[in-house]
């Protein structure tokens, strides 16, 4: 399998004006492609092949007054810019064709210079690892890297990411064994658990065990919005402008690495303590349009139940979504009968007692019958595992 390595790269200053260069060079090919096909579009004429952009934006275009520097910079820089327009249209293509799951997505856009910037290196490329721990990127330089871990084996791309504060990061795409991070089994009957996400608690697990929810945002939200109310203050294109924006984007950051730090933790707890994960299958898109949106957002449950996915597949651990359409909050425990709280009102509902006599705490209760449904989902086969 693929897997991504990030690390932090800390560039010179003659190394941070050749990556701005190539930054603005992948842009610029990037819109020519797009120009280019919406040109064909208008006019009737037929689809520009890859390979005939390739020709006239890049080595044609280098040896005109106008795009002359685009020599300056690495060739497989361009080359991917256009493969990713060429990809951006095929799942266009494939969107409207219904032969690419998810919502529909629009035709490609014209990029604009943001703050946040990426580049790819292939192999093509010849980009290489040198012996004193160095990233060497042709026509850049030899980049300083700090190495947390080791990579598993050769990477076959790197993409270096400009973040809005500045930060520059290279990511590295490396081919692992599927069996290289398998766990030991847990031979312990017990050792499985259902999941129940909420608002109130993050997650309910097996015993009542309650991971509470961090709301990350919600704890820099006042501090956030005093840096934005300084950031609208500022003068258009000002010194201070640009100050309070990097100010702004610190606390993004600060919440979107805070958060991925703890999904991290809490994903490595969970497989690790269980050999079954079973789970319900949110409708996360549809809950971030709802009041609640904020609030879902801020918990992540998208980026949880994705990384727990994958790192329960990379470990050989059981991993099933229960249908979210699964009574799992309605259905009592002892006697599978319909009586638990249902609709808006029934959010409120923290405790309730069926009409079997048994009481029940909402969350537990729920964490009980998606356990259940997902270990006979098991049995059927009806799961993928």
């Amino acid at each position: 399998m693929l897997l991504r390595y990030r690390y932090r790269i800390y560039p010179t200053a003659p190394q941070r004006q050749s990556l701005a260069r190539s930054f603005g060079c992948a842009r610029v090919v990037y819109n020519d492609a797009v120009a280019a096909r919406k040109h064909a579009h208008r006019e009737g004429l037929p689809y520009p092949a890859t390979t005939a952009l390739s020709k006239a934006l890049i080595t044609d275009a280098k040896h005109t007054t106008e795009r002359a520097w685009l020599s300056e910079v690495s060739a497989v820089v361009l080359q991917q810019a256009l493969a990713d327009a060429d990809r951006a249209y095929k799942n266009f293509f494939a969107s409207i064709k219904g032969k690419r799951a998810g919502s529909r997505i629009g035709p490609p856009r014209f990029k604009k210079r943001s703050n946040t910037q990426s580049i790819r290196f292939t192999r093509n490329a010849r980009f290489a690892v040198l012996g004193n721990g160095r990233l060497h990127l042709p026509k850049i330089g030899n980049l300083k890297v700090a190495w947390s871990r080791d990579l598993p084996s050769a990477p076959s791309s790197v993409t270096i990411i400009k973040t809005p504060t500045g930060r520059y990061y290279a990511s590295f795409v490396v081919l692992v064994d599927d069996g290289a991070e398998l766990a030991e089994p847990i031979p312990d009957e017990d050792a499985e658990t259902g999941i129940d996400l909420g608002l109130k608690s993050f997650a309910v697990l097996r015993g009542g065990k309650v991971i509470d929810s961090p709301k990350f945002f919600r704890k820099l939200e006042r501090k956030l919005k005093k840096a934005q109310r300084a950031l609208s203050r500022k003068t258009k294109g000002s010194a201070n402008r640009a100050k309070a924006r990097i100010k702004v984007a610190k606390i993004h950051e600060k919440i979107k690495h805070t958060r991925a730090d703890w999904v991290d933790k809490q994903v490595h707890r969970i497989v690790a303590e269980n050999q079954g994960i079973y789970v319900e299958d949110l409708h996360v898109k549809g809950l971030a349009k709802s009041r609640m949106s904020k609030s879902t957002a801020d918990a992540a449950f998208g980026m949880f139940l994705t990384r727990l996915e994958s790192k329960a597949a990379r470990t050989g651990r059981t991993f099933v979504r229960v249908d979210r359409y699964f009574p799992s909050t309605r259905s009592c425990s002892a006697c599978g009968a319909l009586t638990g709280p249902k609709g808006l009102k029934g959010l409120k509902v923290r405790t309730w007692v069926c009409e079997c006599g048994a009481e029940h705490d909402r969350d537990a209760n729920a964490e009980i019958n998606i356990r259940r449904e997902g270990k006979r989902l098991v049995a059927a086969g009806q799961a993928d595992t």
